[in-house]
C-alpha cells in the first residue's frame, strides 16, 4: 500500500494520484504539482489515502508545494488571460480563413504554454496560425483538435432532462455507448430521442446497462422459444423487471396469449436482438 492525494484540474475532469510528501492534505485544498503538460495548479478532492502499487500507473510525482495566496493569484490571472486569448486567436482564424471552431483556451500554470482546443470536419493545416500566435504571446503555442463530446464536456449547457451535462458536471471519462445498449433497454431508435447535445448518444445509456444485461440473461427475449407446462410457445411480450411474459402456443399464431412468469417456462432457443439495416443506417453516426 502507498499513500496518496487525488488532484483534479478541472471539476469534471479526471483524477490524478499525487505523493503528498508526508502532508496531511484535506480536500478541497488547492496545491501546485508537476504534470506532463508543466507545473499546474489543482485541487486535493482525496485526502491522504492508501491505496494499492497496482492502482498507480506510471511514477507517483510528489506535490511540489500547497498553493499560496500569490499563487492563487497567478491562477486566476491565467483566467482572464484566456478570456484575451481566446478572442485573439478567433481572430487570427478569422484572419487564414481556416475552417475549424475554436472551442477553449488553456495557460498553464507557469505560462510555458497555451493550449487552444478547437473542433474540425477534417485535418487542419495550422502551421503559420501557430507562427502567428507565437509572434503574439511569446511563449510555446499547441492547438489541440477535439471531438465533440469533448466540445460539450468543455462549453457545458443542459441536457434534454433539464439537468447540466453528465460530462461537464460530474463525469471524469467518457464511457462507450452503443446503439445495442438503446435496443436492449426498449427505448426508441428514434435519434433525436437517444442522442445529447453533441450529436452522440447519451451518456446516461450505460448508467442502468448492467442492470438491463443481468435482467436479459433470465428473462426469455420477445420471439424466444420456451417450454410451459408440456407445450412449446413463443414469447409475444417481455416485461425484464416484474418478469412477467406473454405467450402463445407455437404452431397456432391466432391462439389467445396467456400471461405467466418467467420461471414458469424453460428456454428452448432465445431471440437475438438486431438492428435492421435502416436502423443501422440512420444510427451508425451516433456512436463515434
Amino acid at each position: 500500500m502507498i499513500e496518496v492525494i487525488g488532484v483534479k484540474f478541472k471539476p469534471a475532469g479526471k483524477m490524478y494520484y499525487f505523493d503528498p510528501i508526508d502532508s496531511a492534505i484535506e480536500a478541497g485544498t488547492k496545491v501546485i504539482v508537476e504534470t506532463a503538460r508543466g507545473v499546474e495548479c489543482g485541487e486535493a478532492i482525496m485526502p491522504n489515502t492508501m491505496v494499492s502499487e497496482e492502482s498507480i500507473v506510471g511514477a507517483l510525482k510528489p506535490i511540489l508545494r500547497l498553493a499560496s495566496e500569490s499563487d492563487m493569484e497567478i491562477y486566476y490571472a491565467n483566467r482572464e488571460k484566456e478570456k484575451e486569448a481566446l478572442e485573439i486567436c478567433a481572430k487570427k482564424i478569422e484572419k487564414h480563413k481556416l475552417l475549424m471552431k475554436l472551442v477553449d483556451v488553456e495557460y498553464t500554470f507557469d505560462g510555458n504554454k497555451i493550449l487552444f482546443y478547437f473542433t474540425a470536419d477534417g485535418r487542419i493545416d495550422f502551421r503559420e496560425l501557430v507562427k502567428d500566435l507565437a509572434s503574439v504571446f511569446r511563449t510555446r503555442i499547441e492547438l489541440r483538435q477535439i471531438g465533440v463530446r469533448d466540445e460539450a464536456k468543455m462549453l457545458g449547457g443542459l441536457g434534454i432532462c433539464g439537468r447540466p451535462f453528465c460530462c461537464s458536471s460530474f463525469l471524469g471519462d467518457f464511457q462507450p455507448v452503443s446503439i445495442k445498449m438503446a435496443k436492449e433497454q426498449g427505448l426508441s431508435l428514434n435519434p433525436t430521442k437517444i442522442s445529447g447535445s453533441c450529436g452522440r448518444l447519451m451518456c446516461c445509456l450505460k448508467y442502468e446497462q448492467d442492470v438491463y444485461e443481468e435482467l436479459l440473461k433470465i428473462t426469455p427475449k420477445v420471439g424466444a422459444l420456451v417450454r410451459y407446462g408440456k407445450e412449446r410457445a413463443v414469447v409475444t411480450e417481455a416485461n425484464i423487471f416484474t418478469g412477467k411474459l406473454s405467450i402463445r402456443p407455437e404452431k397456432e399464431p391466432d391462439a389467445a396469449v396467456k400471461a405467466v412468469n418467467r420461471s414458469e417456462v424453460r428456454l428452448i432457443k432465445d431471440a437475438k436482438i438486431t438492428l435492421s439495416d435502416s436502423e443501422l443506417k440512420e444510427l451508425k453516426n451516433l456512436e463515434e
